[in-house]
């Protein structure tokens, strides 16, 4: 069996498992397990034992409202892996590994973004699973490439060659008031049987298609709106037009949402 369809199938069972809904009783005794296991915070959350499932634990919403800063902010509580300036559309993975960030956007033009910034933010499984606007943006375009789902970790990230090229993800074209380009890019990865947008339901992830592009006339989100989540940690890649962005941030740093990470370089 090839080992894209092992790594989805994987993915799928694990999905049906995380949101089938046990016992009561049984399930208080999976999330605490899972709690323990991977020592979660839940300080900003509900208790573990009062969600139904594992996928709603994962997907767990703050209970209270997070200071949202100024510029650019993190979408997510994540590991900054690699962040820095392209040299015209190679990206790194990681450290001495690097990739076309034209294979990855396929279906987009990266004309603007040549030579610009990027960041990606790395989820682990103990992390809060839900991504926000990281601006106030107007979102054009939606591009939906599946593909396989193998792990993002660091490990993998080290050894895997084009690992964001082939993992299946949602690819968001967006625009600021000002018409600077960015992209979001939300990476599936082993175990993420879903990827979530909150403004567009047809987008289905890890299941048999060909790419999917959808488009819109005046959609905006404003910044630290929800956007979706991750049924289990993955990464979120941002690009930034070039000249137009100044990363405040390194690799290597742990971020939260709300945090600023960059500034944009309005006209």
């Amino acid at each position: 069996m090839k080992k894209r369809v092992v790594t989805n199938i994987v993915s799928r069972g694990f999905g049906k498992f995380a949101s089938h809904k046990f016992h009561p009783v049984i399930q208080k005794y999976i999330n605490r397990a899972y709690v323990r296991f991977l020592r979660l915070d839940m300080r900003e959350f509900r208790s573990p034992e009062s969600y139904e499932s594992l996928n709603a634990l994962f997907t767990r919403k703050l209970e209270n409202k997070r200071s949202i800063q100024n510029g650019v902010i993190s979408p997510t509580d994540s590991l900054i892996t690699e962040c820095g300036r392209l040299e015209k559309d190679k990206a790194l993975q990681i450290k001495g590994m690097s990739y076309s960030v034209k294979e990855l956007l396929q279906e987009c033009d990266t004309t603007k973004i040549l030579d610009g910034n990027y960041i990606n933010l790395y989820l682990s499984p103990r992390d809060y699973h839900r991504y926000h606007m990281p601006y106030d943006l107007q979102i054009k375009r939606v591009v939906h490439i599946p593909g396989k789902l193998y792990p993002v970790n660091l490990r993998y990230l080290r050894k895997k060659i084009d690992l964001f090229i082939e993992n299946e993800r949602v690819v968001l074209e967006c625009y600021t008031r000002s018409d600077i380009q960015i992209f979001i890019v939300l990476v599936g990865a082993l175990n993420v049987g879903k990827m979530t947008l909150t403004f567009e339901k047809r987008v289905e992830t890890n299941k048999p298609r060909e790419i999917q592009i959808f488009e819109y006339e005046d959609l905006w989100l404003k910044k630290g709106e929800l956007l979706g989540y991750f049924k289990m940690g993955s990464t979120v890649l941002l690009f930034f037009q070039k000249e137009r962005s100044e990363l405040l941030v390194q690799s290597g740093e742990y971020v939260r949402f709300g945090q600023q990470i960059a500034k944009l370089k309005e006209k």
